[in-house]
C-alpha cells in the first residue's frame, strides 16, 4: 500500500532550507516502507529517491500545494470583549474530598448550562447551615458570577450572588435566565413611568385605531 507522510511546516523550515524538510521526509519513508528483510536495499532506494527529488521540483513543499489541500490554523492572541455575562444559574454542593484543605474553604457550584465550567465558591457566600445540612439546598437555585479562571485549574473561581428559590418554579427559573443573558429586569424608573398616560383608564382613540394595524 501507498505510504502517506504528513508534515507540518512553519517558519523554522524556511530558515533551515528545504533540504532539512527533504531529509525528514526521506527518513520517514525509509522507516515506514521497509522491513528488516529489506534493509540491504535501503541505501539504494534512498539514494535514487533523493537524487530524483533533488533534480526535480520540490513537490513536497506545503507552500506549493493548492489552497483546497491546506488546513488553515490560527491562535487567539487577545480577548477584545467579554460577551458572556459571567453569571450562571446552578446548584451548590460540598466537595467530594472532605479531608482536603479546600473543603474547609470552598463549595462546588454546578451550573445548569453545561457550557459553563464548574466553579469554586467561598463557603462564606453559602447559607450559614449549608455545611451541616447540604441536602436542604440540593434543589435550591443560586446565581453565581465567575470572577477568575486560572490556567492550571480545571474549575473557575466565583462568588454566589443570591438565592433564587426552588428549581422548577417559574419565577426563579425566569430570573436565572434573564440574569445569565444580562437582561435588566428591574422596575422602571419614575422618569420612564412619567412617559405613560397619567389619565386612567386610558383608551386608544378611534383616530389612532384607524392608523394602526390590529394584531389582537
Amino acid at each position: 500500500p501507498d505510504v502517506i507522510i504528513e508534515a507540518q511546516f512553519d517558519d523554522n523550515d524556511a530558515e533551515h532550507g528545504q533540504d532539512h524538510l527533504q531529509d525528514m521526509l526521506t527518513d520517514d519513508i525509509k522507516k515506514l516502507s521497509l522491513d528488516t528483510g529489506e534493509k540491504g536495499k535501503a541505501a539504494e532506494f534512498s539514494g535514487v529517491q533523493r537524487t530524483k527529488q533533488d533534480d526535480g521540483p520540490k513537490a513536497n513543499d506545503p507552500r506549493l500545494l493548492p489552497d483546497e489541500f491546506l488546513q488553515r490554523t490560527a491562535k487567539v492572541v487577545y480577548i477584545l470583549e467579554k460577551k458572556h455575562s459571567r453569571a450562571a444559574t446552578g446548584f451548590i454542593k460540598l466537595l467530594a474530598d472532605r479531608n482536603s484543605e479546600l473543603f474547609k474553604r470552598c463549595a462546588m457550584f454546578s451550573p445548569v448550562d453545561h457550557r459553563v465550567p464548574r466553579v469554586y465558591v467561598p463557603l462564606a457566600d453559602c447559607p450559614a447551615d449549608f455545611v451541616s445540612k447540604p441536602e436542604a439546598y440540593s434543589q435550591m437555585l443560586f446565581i453565581c458570577r465567575i470572577v477568575d479562571w486560572k490556567e492550571d485549574s480545571n474549575f473557575a473561581s466565583g462568588q454566589l450572588c443570591k438565592s433564587l428559590g426552588q428549581a422548577g418554579e417559574i419565577e426563579p427559573e425566569s430570573e436565572g435566565i434573564l440574569t445569565e443573558y444580562g437582561v435588566d429586569f428591574s422596575d422602571f424608573s419614575p422618569e420612564v413611568l412619567e412617559c405613560l398616560p397619567q389619565n386612567l383608564p386610558w383608551v386608544i382613540s378611534p383616530e389612532e385605531l384607524a392608523k394602526r394595524r390590529d394584531l389582537r
